[in-house]
C-alpha cells in the first residue's frame, strides 16, 4: 500500500508539472517579448534565473494584462495581436544617413497593394516614394487569428541628413508611422583634436565655497574656479548633478535623486548677482539685517552644507525681489514673460513645485485631478508660483552666463546626468507613461550589497519611451549638452537594461528589463554633434560583456578609476589606457586617494558596521597588496624614484603623472586628493551613518588657489599633458 500510495503521489506531481511547464514556457516567452530576462549572470559568474512571480509581477509594472498564470495566453494573443496591427516599428535608425531596410507587416490581402512613403525632415522638406507592393518579396510570414500577414522589407534610397525624422507609410486600407533617428555612428570627438589630451579639475559646487558664499558653492564661485583652472592650462571643470532636488527638512540632499532633470537648482543661485537686487530696497534691507548676516556667518561656520537653511535663508531675500519685481512693469519683466511663453515647461513646473507646497510633497497623495496631472489656479498660492518661476528664470540666466564666460576662459564644464529622478518629483507626475510606476531600479546582489540595492526611482518604461519618440529622454540630454563640453552618462549600461525591482518584492528578486540601446546611442550620438559634445559613460561595476563594445563602437569614452585597475597584472605591465578613457584616480562614491592609501575607507566602513571583522581583514590584505603592486609598478615605469619616500603625497603625483602622460583623451584630477583629504563625500549604502553630499571642501578657493602643493601637482599635469608623452 505504501508503495502504491508513493506511485500515486508521483503521478499526480507528474501530472500537475505537466499542467504547468506550458504555462511557464508561455510566462517566459512573454516575459522576453515585453524586454523582461528570464535569467542573468550574477556578479559571482553565477546563471541566476528569475522565479515565476518575479517574471509575473514585472510584466504587471510594465502593463501586460495578467493578473495570473491563467491569463497568460490571452495576453500572449494580445501582444502578438498588436504586434502585427502595427504596420511599421515606432522608431527606425539610419546610421549616418543610411536607413535599413524597413519591416512592414500587412495584411495577405494587402501583400500587392502600393506602398507609399512620405518622409517629413526635420527641415520641413518632404520625400516621397511609392513601390508596386508586387516587386516586393515576401520575407516572413504569419497566421493571427485565422488572418494571414506577410512581412515585406522596402530598401529606402538616397542618404538622410541628421535628424529626427517623420516617415508615413501608406496602403490601401493601412498607415502607420514610424520616428528615423538619422544619426553619426560614433558620437562626437572635436575635429583636430583626435589625438588631444584635455585635463580638467573635479569638485562637488555644494563643496566649493569662498569667502562671499553663503556657506555653499554658487554659480559665481563656479565660475572662478573655471578662471583659475583656466590659468593654469585646464580645459574642463567637473561637478556633481546641477539639477532641482527636494531641500525640506525630511529629504536627504543626493544630488542623484533631482526633482527634474530638466532644471537646475535654484539653491546655486548667487544672489548679489541677481540684477533686482539692486533696484530693490526692502531686499537690500533685509540683507543687511543683523539676523541675515548672522544667519550667513553660521551657514559659512559650519563644516557641513545645510541645505535646508541655506535655501530658506536665500529664498527670503528672493521673495523681497520677487514681489518688487512682479509689482512694476519693466523690460525684465516683460523679457520673463516672453519666456515663460517660449518655454510653458517652466510654468508648469513653477506650478507643481507650488502645488506641492499646498498639498504636500507627495503628488500621489493629492487630490485626483491634481494627482493626475490637472493644475489650475487656485490650486497653488499664486505667490509660490512667482517665486519658482522667477528663480527657474534667473537661474537659467546664471547659468548661461556661467558657460559663456567658461567657454571665452577656454574651459567648459563637464557635467553629470543622473541615471533616474525622484518618484515624489516633476518628471514622473508630469511624464509618468514614460516610467514603470510600479517598480524601483536597483541592482542584483553583489560581493558588497548581498541583499542587492533598491535605488527608490521608478526606471523608464521601454516600450513607452519608444511610442513618444524618445521626446523626455531628448529633453534632458539637450538640457545638459548646451551648457557642457563633456557628459557623464551615469550607469551607462542603462542604455542597454537596467534592474527593476516590482513593487512588493526584494531586490534580490529583481529582474532585468531590456531597452532599444541602438536607439539610445543613435540619440546620443546625434546630439552630442549638434551640441559639440564629448560622452562619458560611467561603466564601473558589474558590466555586460557587451557594453563596452558598443561604446566604443558609438564613440562613448569608458570611465577608467585607477583604483579599481590596480588589482587586474600590474605585475605583468601597464593597465591599458585607451584613448577612449575618461581616467581619474577616484570617483565620488570610492575613498580618496590618501584614505585608500592608509586604508582609512576599510576602517570607517567597519565602524559603520558596513564591513565585519572577516571582511576588514581581508580587504587589509588586499589594500596592502594593491599598494605594493601599485609602487613596484610606478618605479618600474620611472614614475616613481627608488630614492623617493614612499607616502601617500609621492604616490600621488606619481599616479597623477602617469594618467597625465598617458594616451587617454580626459583625465580628471580630484581637487581634494591634492591637500590628501581622506573623508569622502559619499559612502554608499549609508543613511544616516554619514553626511553624504554635505561635506564641505576643507579649504575654500581663495585658499587652495595658493596652496604649493596643488599648484605644482597641477602645473606638472599640465606639462605632462601638453607634452603628449606617451605611456612607457
Amino acid at each position: 500500500m505504501k508503495t502504491a500510495g508513493r506511485l500515486a503521489t508521483v503521478r499526480a506531481a507528474r501530472n500537475q508539472a505537466m499542467r504547468i511547464r506550458p504555462s511557464v514556457q508561455l510566462l517566459l516567452q512573454l516575459a522576453r517579448l515585453y524586454g523582461v530576462q528570464t535569467a542573468y549572470r550574477s556578479a559571482f559568474g553565477q546563471r541566476r534565473q528569475a522565479s515565476a512571480a518575479a517574471l509575473l509581477t514585472a510584466l504587471q509594472a510594465l502593463g501586460a494584462p495578467v493578473a495570473g498564470i491563467n491569463d497568460l495566453p490571452s495576453a500572449w494573443r494580445q501582444w502578438r495581436r498588436g504586434l502585427w496591427h502595427r504596420l511599421v516599428e515606432p522608431v527606425n535608425v539610419a546610421w549616418d544617413g543610411r536607413l535599413t531596410p524597413l519591416q512592414l507587416r500587412l495584411p495577405a490581402s494587402e501583400s500587392d497593394a502600393r506602398v507609399s512613403c512620405h518622409l517629413k525632415l526635420e527641415s520641413g522638406e518632404w520625400r516621397h516614394w511609392d513601390w508596386p507592393g508586387a516587386d516586393l518579396p515576401v520575407v516572413e510570414a504569419a497566421e493571427i487569428e485565422g488572418k494571414q500577414y506577410v512581412v515585406k522589407r522596402p530598401v529606402m534610397p538616397g542618404r538622410l541628413p541628421p535628424g529626427y525624422h517623420r516617415l508615413t507609410v501608406e496602403l490601401k486600407r493601412s498607415q502607420g508611422e514610424t520616428l528615423i533617428i538619422s544619426a553619426p555612428r560614433k558620437a562626437y570627438i572635436p575635429a583636430g583634436e583626435a589625438d588631444g589630451r584635455a585635463w580638467g579639475v573635479f569638485l562637488p559646487l555644494y563643496a566649493l565655497h569662498t569667502e562671499k558664499s553663503w556657506g555653499s558653492g554658487n554659480f559665481t564661485d563656479l565660475q572662478s574656479l573655471i578662471s583659475w583652472t583656466g590659468g593654469l592650462g585646464g580645459q574642463l571643470v567637473a561637478t556633481l548633478p546641477l539639477l532641482a532636488t527636494f531641500l525640506d527638512e525630511t529629504s536627504r540632499p543626493s544630488p542623484y535623486a533631482p526633482v527634474s532633470r530638466l532644471f537646475w537648482s535654484e539653491f546655486y543661485l548667487d544672489i548679489a548677482s541677481i540684477p533686482e537686487l539692486q533696484k530693490c530696497s526692502p531686499a537690500q534691507a533685509l540683507l543687511a539685517s543683523p539676523a541675515v548676516q548672522a544667519e550667513i556667518q553660521a551657514l559659512r561656520s559650519s563644516p557641513l552644507v545645510d541645505y535646508h537653511r541655506g535655501i530658506a535663508l536665500k529664498r527670503k531675500i528672493l521673495e523681497e525681489i520677487c514681489q518688487h519685481f512682479f509689482a512694476e512693469p519693466s523690460g525684465r519683466l516683460e523679457e520673463l514673460r516672453s519666456f515663460a511663453q517660449t518655454n510653458p515647461a517652466f510654468e508648469d513646473y513653477a506650478r507643481f513645485r507650488a502645488a506641492c507646497e499646498e498639498h504636500g510633497p507627495s503628488w500621489r497623495q493629492w487630490p485626483q485631478p491634481l494627482r493626475d496631472g490637472v493644475l489650475r489656479e487656485g490650486d497653488y498660492a499664486e505667490d509660490a508660483r512667482r517665486y519658482y518661476l522667477y528663480g527657474q528664470w534667473l537661474v537659467q540666466q546664471q547659468v548661461a552666463e556661467l558657460s559663456q564666460k567658461a567657454g571665452g576662459d577656454g574651459v567648459r564644464l563637464y557635467l553629470d546626468l543622473p541615471l533616474g529622478v525622484h518618484p515624489d518629483g516633476y518628471d514622473v507626475w508630469r511624464q509618468r507613461d514614460a516610467f514603470i510606476l510600479d517598480a524601483s531600479a536597483g541592482a542584483p546582489p553583489d560581493v558588497l550589497f548581498t541583499r542587492g540595492q533598491d535605488w527608490g526611482f521608478p526606471p523608464l518604461h521601454p516600450q513607452r519611451i519608444r511610442e513618444q519618440g524618445y521626446q523626455y529622454i531628448i529633453a534632458c540630454l539637450r538640457h545638459h549638452l548646451r551648457h557642457a563640453a563633456a557628459l557623464r552618462i551615469d550607469h551607462v549600461m542603462g542604455l542597454h537594461r537596467l534592474f527593476c525591482i516590482p513593487r512588493g518584492l526584494g531586490a534580490d528578486q529583481g529582474v532585468y528589463v531590456r531597452y532599444r540601446a541602438e536607439e539610445m546611442h543613435a540619440i546620443l550620438a546625434l546630439e552630442s554633434h549638434r551640441h559639440q559634445t564629448v560622452i562619458v559613460g560611467e561603466d564601473l561595476g558589474t558590466v555586460p560583456w557587451y557594453v563596452r563594445p558598443a561604446m566604443k563602437r558609438h564613440g562613448l569614452h569608458r570611465t577608467h578609476v585607477l583604483q579599481f585597475e590596480i588589482p587586474f597584472g600590474w605585475h605583468q605591465g601597464p593597465p591599458l589606457l585607451s584613448r577612449d578613457a575618461a581616467a581619474s584616480l577616484n570617483t565620488h562614491d570610492t575613498p580618496l586617494f590618501a584614505a585608500f592609501w592608509q586604508g582609512a575607507d576599510i576602517e570607517s566602513r567597519l565602524s559603520m558596521g558596513l564591513l565585519d571583522e572577516g571582511w576588514a581583514w581581508r580587504e587589509r590584505e588586499g589594500r596592502q597588496a594593491a599598494r605594493q603592486a601599485l609602487v613596484d609598478f610606478l618605479r618600474r615605469q620611472g614614475w616613481l624614484e627608488a630614492t623617493v619616500t614612499i607616502d601617500a603625497l609621492s604616490v600621488l603625483k606619481a599616479c597623477l603623472a602617469f594618467l597625465a602622460a598617458s594616451q587617454a583623451r580626459l583625465v580628471l584630477v580630484n581637487l581634494e586628493d591634492l591637500w590628501l583629504e581622506t573623508q569622502p563625500q559619499n559612502v554608499p549604502s549609508t543613511t544616516e551613518q554619514y553626511p553624504n553630499w554635505r561635506r564641505k571642501a576643507r579649504y575654500g578657493v581663495e585658499e587652495f588657489c595658493q596652496m604649493p602643493e596643488v599648484l605644482d601637482t597641477l602645473r606638472m599635469v599640465n606639462q605632462l599633458r601638453k607634452q603628449g608623452k606617451s605611456q612607457p
